[in-house]
């Protein structure tokens, strides 16, 4: 069966997990609509998103429609999780931008869109909540198109002459061919969706039902075949654990198979077995023998993966776009060894990279960075269900990222007993964010490579922090 990833991304309470519901029930995957308020969607099963009303974890299911398998990822929509959201993008076939047909385009819809651009991934939106008294689908059309792209078209309106031909202006190849043959086929406006240059819009009310059934038509009509290569390739978009504390893999299919038993080339110096193959929906999972190009499954028996990996011919994922903007000071028990509770903190950074776990060895203190103040309440309720420490958050302050501005050396010295070897480092400033780039000048006739490379190593491990104090 042919498959597809379909992302479902929104600001918060633009009725993103309604959405999800709605486009499972249509499909018959599940019997009932859930709802967020009544703590009972099928995708928020975390015991605090249905406390608080959110989606803190990405979660996925899979439906069939019109004889195709969907593998449904709905993404966190407040700004604290914008992180795993991120993580998702870059294993989509095409996304699913939820507005609220009451507020519009908000500021993290802006987000959620230049991150969609940087992905380059296929978009349809839902405007959701249209029936609502104060809503107004043409002043909402003229709005997306005002601040997102004019690429964005009404689907929802009848597919007549008019619309055809409105359809044809958002591309001049597209146009031309509409003069000649005064029609456009499906196959001209997909490869336009595919291309970003056409946005089809649906308008409906997910808690209603309606609309629903016009947007999965819809996908199913416009997004073009997704092409798989022969070769095996995987992208690992995210490491969680279940219940029993196995470490899961999650990871979309570029190509070719994968089998369990197979024994993949991770970030280990030996290569790893695949113990399991797991296909989730909601909570439940079913374990297969293989799956093919195209599958979203979560893998057991790999230990040294990380968010963003490339397994086989799949290429790794770009450094993420999105970096916290806090940082807190951990406040442990008095009972608590900090240095020992580092190691089970890593496991939640393994998890969430963004949390950036830093070790300050001079005051003996656990620092991290975070996205705000709603994710440090979410950290300390799951940082007491997985390690029983009751743990909480100094003042947060604001990360400040610093470079030079100029060139300058640093020498390093080391003088154990009857030896003596001095490093200099040339540091030098480079484009802004670029990030950090770390490489020798150094001859190998000079320093032998071995040397080098545990010279580089030693200061990729290395945290740099600056020394801004405050700033004016």
């Amino acid at each position: 069966m042919k498959k597809r990833s379909i992302g479902i991304l929104a600001h918060v309470d633009a009725g993103k997990t309604t959405l999800s519901e709605g486009m499972l029930f249509e499909a018959g995957a599940i019997r009932t609509l859930g709802r967020v308020d009544h703590k009972d969607a099928f995708l928020d099963t975390d015991e605090q998103e249905r406390a608080r009303g959110i989606t803190i974890f990405s979660k996925q299911a899979r439906f069939v429609w019109q004889e195709r398998e969907i593998t449904l990822l709905d993404t966190p929509g407040h700004v604290d999780f914008s992180g795993e959201m991120e993580r998702v993008l870059g294993v989509l076939d095409a996304a699913v931008l939820v507005i609220s047909g009451t507020d519009g385009v908000q500021s993290h819809t802006r987000t959620l869109w230049k991150l969609l651009v940087r992905y380059k991934v296929p978009v349809f939106l839902f405007i959701n909540k249209m029936d609502l008294a104060q809503t107004d689908a043409n002043g909402l059309m003229a709005q997306l198109q005002a601040e997102l792209s004019d690429g964005c078209q009404n689907f929802s309106a009848a597919y007549d002459e008019s619309w055809m031909e409105n359809i044809a202006m958002c591309d001049e190849t597209l146009l031309d061919s509409f003069f000649a043959q005064g029609t456009l086929n499906d196959i001209q406006i997909a490869e336009q969706i595919q291309g970003r240059k056409i946005f089809p819009c649906f308008f409906g009310a997910a808690l209603k039902d309606t609309g629903v059934r016009e947007l999965l038509d819809g996908m199913e009509r416009f997004l073009p075949e997704p092409v798989y290569e022969k070769e095996f390739g995987a992208r690992v978009f995210k490491i969680s654990r279940d219940d029993t504390g196995s470490r899961l893999t999650w990871v979309k299919l570029t190509g070719g198979t994968l089998r369990v038993k197979d024994i993949l080339n991770t970030g280990s110096d030996e290569p790893e077995k695949v113990n399991q193959i797991r296909l989730y929906s909601g909570t439940k999972y079913e374990a297969v023998d293989e799956v093919q190009a195209g599958a979203v499954c979560a893998l057991t028996g790999l230990v040294h993966t990380a968010a963003g990996d490339g397994l086989g011919e799949a290429p790794a994922l770009a450094a993420p776009s999105l970096a916290p903007v806090m940082t807190y000071r951990l406040v442990l028990p008095e009972t608590c060894d900090a240095f020992v509770f580092l190691g089970k903190l890593r496991q939640l950074e393994e998890e969430d990279p963004l949390l950036h776990v830093i070790w300050n060895e001079r005051a003996r203190e656990i620092h991290m960075q975070l996205m705000g103040e709603v994710q440090t309440q979410v950290l300390k309720t799951l940082i007491w269900q997985r390690f029983h420490e009751e743990v909480e958050f100094a003042e947060g302050h604001i990360v400040y990222k610093e470079t030079i501005a100029t060139p300058v050396e640093g020498i390093g010295h080391y003088e154990p007993l009857r030896h003596y070897a001095e490093v200099h480092l040339l540091i030098e400033p480079g484009e802004r964010g670029s990030g950090t780039e770390i490489g020798t000048a150094c001859k190998e006739d000079v320093l032998d490579r071995n040397w080098q490379r545990l010279i580089l190593t030693h200061v990729q491990e290395q945290e740099h922090p600056g020394v801004l104090t405050q700033c004016h």
